[in-house]
């Protein structure tokens, strides 16, 4: 009998990806995602024209170059050194792009600087439903009124989505994962629904508009 995996926390998450920074954009190749992924890097590149960006979780950085394409200043923070190293070591990226080692749930590390505008890929998924308005309201703590935040994330699509192995009784759904060396981790992933998700903005936010592609959602609204 295999050897229990031990629950998703914070702490566990984020060793996850630190060891699967080299192995993570495998994700991006799938070749079901490729028109999604074309139209999404197309629609990002004209998000955040001339606006001072904060990226939370930036990962591998394989969304930054996009939506940096035309911002004054883009500051992609992870917590994760291993893989601030991969997007750090891409040769294209925009000449605004500044990388930080920054906590997403403190966002500490930036001092007292603000913004106007945000952006996340993949990472709204991975916060547990309870910390959601808590993160948001950090967030926001950042952002001037007028700014534009956007969100990025996946939909679930049975045959493309890694199965949900189980459902907490908070409503947080999680996956099994293997890792190349064998290594089996369960990870957070959350799947919203529309109202789910503006509903957790609240009053925080001005005219969200949600878009969605086969794979892939996105959520922008205004900084009340």
């Amino acid at each position: 009998m295999a050897d229990p995996v031990a629950p998703a926390t914070p702490e566990r998450m984020a060793a996850y990806y630190a060891r699967r920074a080299a192995t993570y954009e495998r994700v991006y190749f799938k070749p079901e995602r490729q028109a999604d992924l074309r139209a999404i890097e197309a629609w990002l590149s004209g998000r955040f024209i001339g606006r001072k960006v904060l990226e939370i979780a930036c990962g591998t950085g394989w969304w930054t170059p996009h939506g940096a394409a035309r911002a004054m200043h883009w500051r992609a923070t992870d917590l994760n050194p291993e893989t601030l190293a991969v997007a750090q070591a891409k040769p294209a990226m925009p000449a605004a792009v500044r990388f930080q080692t920054v906590d997403a749930y403190t966002l500490a590390e930036l001092g007292d600087e603000s913004f106007d505008a945000a952006f996340a890929g993949c990472w709204w998924s991975h916060v547990p439903l309870h910390r959601l308005p808590g993160w948001l309201d950090t967030l926001h703590a950042r952002l001037a009124p007028g700014a534009l935040a956007v969100m990025l994330d996946n939909r679930y699509v049975p045959g493309s989505s890694t199965p949900i192995s189980r459902t907490d009784a908070a409503g947080n759904t999680y996956q099994l994962r293997t890792l190349d060396d064998g290594s089996t981790h369960e990870v957070l992933k959350n799947f919203p629904t529309a109202a789910q998700a503006i509903a957790a903005l609240g009053a925080r936010a001005r005219n969200p508009q949600w878009i969605e592609w086969p794979h892939y959602w996105a959520l922008a609204w205004t900084v009340a």
